[in-house]
């Protein structure tokens, strides 16, 4: 792949290049010059003009040969990648994986349409004829306003925060404090510390110091540490080199991705779209399970179980959502019938190599 990523930057470049460097340009620069010439020598006109049908042409084949040059580049990038990715990705697909399942699929994409706050198109997909879907789905649905007002809500708070408003989510955490303390959220903290720090940014201390007052006593028990720090805050608020940790601006892309958790969590949906994490890790596993499936087919042989995947899958941690526990006796992957056993010594096995090492003692 380092190979592909390479000759597509040489492309890049080469077209940047003819991006920066206007053929357009070079060419109303040689018919300008000429025409200045012309205007201080009007006896000038036909030897003017001659080299002025010269220098377009010179011009004009100049800039066939750059664009040949970017053209024969594409061309023999993509055939590199024809080559390289040959494989048939039907043979991966299972035709009966959605069967009795439209009304899930339906939702699912229903729902990411409208986490991305397109309720019209979630609206249009979810009203959509059987034959558009080329699915047997009920027509006629819509999506409840109970979801849409929460989701309106929901983007309005986002769109606040990334303007560095925190009041509406601030409003909202503390609405909510009861059930985000039941999940062990630590939403409305933070948000009272980026707060605390915006004001202690603008160099508003008396502020920021009634502030903490009012609000970091009810966090002291879990949040002392951090209290403290933030307190601390103030003894340096002249030297812009001390508690930098606290000023990164990466804690507003984390205060607005925990906000968004949060909210999700509190109305029974993940943090991600399903449709999004699905698309991504079939589109990670799929070469794999491409590859698996040629070999299966090369042999003449089928996978026969149901409830597990022919090869191991290496996902990235975003995409991992369960702990897999590996028995480091039997090397087989826990499963319910199978679980993690923990000894008195504290060492784990599986419960089946727990009791195979217990047979014949008292």
């Amino acid at each position: 792949m380092d190979s592909f990523i390479k000759d597509y930057e040489k492309i890049l470049k080469k077209q940047k290049a003819l991006d920066t460097n206007d053929p357009l340009d070079r060419l109303i620069a040689v018919i300008n010059e000429a025409k200045e010439k012309i205007k201080a020598d009007p006896s000038s006109v036909a030897t003017s003009m001659a080299i002025l049908g010269k220098s377009i042409k010179t011009v004009s084949n100049g800039i066939s040969e750059e664009y040949k040059e970017l053209q024969s580049g594409l061309t023999k990038y993509s055939k590199a990648i024809d080559k390289k990715f040959t494989g048939d990705m039907m043979t991966t697909i299972n035709p009966h994986a959605f069967d009795n399942k439209e009304k899930i699929l339906r939702n699912t994409v229903a729902l990411h349409f409208i986490r991305q706050g397109n309720f019209e198109v979630g609206d249009m997909f979810a009203k959509a004829s059987p034959a558009f879907l080329l699915l047997s789905l009920e027509a006629g649905l819509t999506i409840p306003d109970s979801i849409r007002h929460q989701f309106v809500e929901m983007f309005d708070i986002i769109a606040a925060i990334k303007e560095k408003n925190l009041e509406p989510a601030l409003d909202w955490a503390m609405r909510h404090r009861n059930e985000l303390e039941k999940k062990s959220s630590t939403l409305e903290f933070k948000l009272h510390s980026q707060r605390y720090l915006q004001l202690v940014e603008a160099r508003q201390q008396l502020e920021a110091v009634l502030y903490s007052r009012q609000h970091f006593p009810y966090f002291q028990n879990r949040h002392l540490h951090e209290i403290s720090r933030l307190m601390t805050c103030l003894a340096f608020i002249n030297n812009d080199l001390m508690y930098q940790d606290l000023k990164k601006s990466k804690f507003w892309d984390d205060i607005q991705h925990m906000f968004t958790r949060d909210f999700c969590s509190l109305i029974g949906l993940s943090c991600e779209s399903p449709l999004y994490v699905s698309v991504t890790v079939g589109t990670q596993a799929m070469p794999t399970m491409n590859k698996m499936a040629n070999i299966m087919k090369a042999k003449k042989t089928e996978w026969s179980q149901q409830s597990e995947l022919p090869v191991e899958i290496n996902l990235t941690d975003d995409t991992k959502f369960h702990s897999i526990f590996t028995c480091p006796v039997s090397k087989e992957q826990a499963t319910e019938e199978n679980p993690p056993m923990m000894m008195t010594c504290g060492h784990v096995i599986c419960k089946e190599s727990l009791q195979k090492l217990s047979r014949g003692t008292s």
